[in-house]
């Protein structure tokens, strides 16, 4: 047993010692980004709403609605609904009045709980692309089903018993595979994100690790590092966020939306549904919270991980140098 404790030679840390480092930033993270995540979601579930003639359609992500303008009047009532948002401050504002604060920490749980099944994966497990750990590939596999019920949490208010009926309709409709909807663009969005992210990463703290003039990454220079490499990432990889999305929140809506089942699946026709019916910007939306959500996600978690990296390195010296 205490062979399987030891350091490693690389990091001089026991496996131990690298989860409470890498879960700790992970628990902080989740609990100060969770309200830009909802707000995230929120702008990318309702899709742009364009009139016809005198007719109006508004979709809100979950159903279609035809709306008959009386006049040429009265189209503007769809965007004054408080379930339409129009940016990301609209957005807080909005759902802090109508569902209460609580509302923007929704999908915490499985969050949560998804950081506790990646930590008893191993050390270093990860639930985030800009974690040190495993192949995102595996990651998002085995995290899929967690981030599909966090997605469905944070596009509209749902109860625990509402959020299991969509669960038990979708797997009756689909099978117990629909819970890994949405796995595609998941993927097509972790893997660039995690290759982006360490590249940019490591040659943005060389940097300013050079200007600083210091051998090592100070905190302060690891923190700017991941929030500098962390929003590349972010928007290079934000199409497939977006479609992502818009294929989860369609979990167990078979009934609401009728019309989902004639919805193309693969992720490139619906890059291209998108891009046509929002344009370039539609495959962009929810820019700016996840912009604001991810730089400092990963400013807070690489500097977490390398400052109790460094932390556990020195108290494991102090220890061999006492003969403990």
């Amino acid at each position: 047993m205490a062979e399987k404790m030891s350091p490693s030679p690389g990091e001089a840390i026991t496996p131990l010692q690298q989860m409470l480092a890498s879960g700790t930033g992970a628990i902080l993270t989740s609990l100060f980004v969770t309200p830009l995540d909802v707000v995230k979601i929120r702008l990318q579930a309702q899709r742009t709403p364009f009139s016809k003639g005198k007719c109006f359609l508004y979709c809100n992500g979950l159903m279609d609605h035809l709306y008959v303008c009386q006049n040429g009047n009265g189209c503007t009532a769809w965007y004054k609904a408080h379930t339409h948002f129009t940016g990301t401050l609209d957005a807080f504002v909005k759902i802090t009045r109508y569902e209460g604060v609580r509302s923007l920490w929704s999908g915490l749980p499985p969050t949560l709980s998804g950081i506790t099944c990646a930590l008893g994966r191993g050390a270093g497990g990860t639930t985030s692309p800009c974690w040190p750990g495993p192949s995102p590939v595996g990651a998002v596999t085995v995290i899929s089903p967690l981030e599909l019920i966090r997605t469905k949490m944070q596009s509209r208010q749902l109860s625990y018993r509402e959020l299991g009926a969509c669960i038990q309709l979708a797997v009756a409709q689909d099978g117990w595979l629909s819970l890994w909807r949405g796995w595609g663009p998941t993927v097509l969005r972790d893997v660039p994100f995690s290759a982006l992210y360490w590249f940019n990463y490591e040659l943005v703290r060389e940097w300013l690790c050079r200007q600083a003039r210091r051998d090592e990454a100070t905190f302060m220079i690891s923190f700017m590092s991941g929030a500098i490499s962390g929003t590349v990432a972010a928007v290079l990889t934000l199409p497939f966020d977006v479609v992502k999305t818009q294929r989860q929140i369609e979990l167990g809506d078979g009934e609401v939306h009728p019309v989902a089942a004639s919805k193309p699946s693969s992720t490139w026709l619906l890059l291209r549904r998108i891009r046509a019916e929002s344009g370039t910007r539609g495959l962009f939306a929810g820019f700016l919270p996840r912009v604001i959500k991810v730089a400092p996600a990963c400013a807070i978690m690489i500097s977490t991980y390398e400052f109790g990296k460094t932390f556990f390195q020195k108290l494991n010296e102090e220890r061999q140098l006492r003969g403990l």
